[in-house]
């Protein structure tokens, strides 16, 4: 079967404007934001110190005043949509929101459907204890009590690096781990900032601070295939915030120290 020059040129004509109305469509997100001045960005509402719903019934957390901090940026309103860890991903791929901000993490899996962001904070295991308690290295654990869930990764890793006379207290879950220590059977807490943050939500009276960094995870901003405007603008918005400090003082502010060096994307 033959093709003629003309049908075949139509034809590559066709395609190449198929392909350009499909590129233009791809990068829309950016466009209607600013077109309809308002930004929908899936935030957690039950994950303190991230996102959480505060005595005022309004979302607050580092994850919420990062999609503010966009917003405002952006010059345009935010739209919060509460997500959750089953969901947040697919309201990204179906365009249902367009930021995920819900302290994701970035890996392989995900990479393939979805594109991220620069890392905006960290999330961390710790050790947390009383403001009264001067614990200012890993030496400074010799001889304390230490509570933690059996088998976490708090445990091993504080075994790399702390005194051998550190004193263990094992308990089957987070949950249990984080009562143990409020009910005072131990001196320190070593888990994960956001156990941690609900642990202070709840227990303000405690007091209990950031003491030591066991290991960094940092997250980044989820953002659906193809919006890559929307993505190089976001990324714009957290450089500066970096430059200027704000990503430090969130960061200080909610999680109990600065973010630090954290990760850029290509």
């Amino acid at each position: 079967m033959t093709i003629s020059r003309r049908h075949l040129t139509a034809t590559l004509a066709a395609c190449l404007l198929l392909g350009g109305t499909a590129t233009v469509h791809a990068q829309a997100a950016l466009d209607n934001i600013m077109k309809t001045k308002t930004i929908r960005i899936g935030v957690p509402t039950d994950y303190p110190p991230y996102g959480f719903v505060g005595i005022d019934l309004k979302p607050q957390g580092l994850d919420v005043a990062m999609a503010e901090l966009i917003a405002e940026k952006m010059g345009v309103k935010l739209q919060a949509v509460p997500v959750i860890s089953a969901n947040r991903i697919p309201y990204v791929q179906t365009k249902q929101v367009d930021l995920v901000i819900s302290t994701l993490g970035k890996n392989a899996e995900r990479l393939k459907v979805i594109d991220f962001t620069h890392a905006y904070s960290p999330f961390f295991q710790a050790v947390y204890g009383p403001k009264s308690m001067s614990i200012k290295s890993f030496a400074d654990l010799g001889g304390k009590t230490i509570a933690v869930a059996k088998g976490a990764m708090e445990e091993q890793e504080l075994v790399k690096v702390g005194p051998p006379t550190m004193d263990f207290k094992r308990y089957e879950d987070q949950a249990a781990t984080t009562a143990a220590f409020v009910a005072g059977q131990a001196q320190l807490l070593a888990t994960s900032v956001s156990n941690a943050g609900l642990m202070a939500q709840k227990n303000p009276q405690l007091g209990a601070e950031f003491k030591l960094l066991i290991k960094d995870s940092p997250n980044f901003i989820g953002v659906a295939k193809g919006e890559d405007a929307l993505r190089a603008k976001v990324n714009e918005i957290i450089l500066a915030a970096r430059k200027d400090g704000t990503i430090d003082k969130m960061s200080q502010k909610w999680l109990g120290r600065p973010a630090g060096e954290l990760p850029l994307t290509e």
